[in-house]
């Protein structure tokens, strides 16, 4: 079975681009910087369904993400979560917050309507990641 995006992902994302494992999204969402990793695998819905070299694989990919995010965009804090309960295929979010943004200290998750990017925003934003984590567009 070959490797597919839930369609809520697909709908609700932008592709930035690949790592070794994971393919990694930005949330529609202008408000929060929001990136999803998404293990190129089918079937997968939790983090132990993932063998010990793919479990390994995906928390460097999660630790690099993070880190680099903290950077680019200054993080007061990291909210990485793998939730699930409206899509299933493992996915995790890792999102950058600011004490001075629209949703601190609560979750972001449901607060508010999402505020898409403008196709500007969404090209600039994808220019910064992809050279900040030296991915090639997919």
């Amino acid at each position: 079975m070959n490797f597919q995006l839930h369609p809520t992902l697909e709908k609700d994302c932008i592709t930035v681009g690949n790592f070794a494992l994971c393919r990694l999204l930005m949330m529609n969402e202008s408000r929060f910087p929001w990136f999803i990793l998404v293990p190129q695998l089918s079937g997968i819905k939790e983090i132990y369904q993932l063998n010990r070299p793919q479990r390994h694989q995906l928390t460097e990919e999660s630790c690099h993400l993070a880190e680099q995010l903290a950077q680019l965009y200054q993080a007061d804090k990291m909210n990485i979560a793998a939730i699930g309960n409206i899509v299933p295929q493992l996915h995790i979010h890792h999102i950058v917050r600011h004490q001075t943004d629209s949703a601190w200290p609560a979750p972001v998750w449901g607060k508010f309507d999402p505020t898409p990017y403008t196709t500007d925003a969404i090209c600039r934003q994808l220019k910064l990641l992809r050279t900040q984590l030296k991915l090639n567009a997919q």
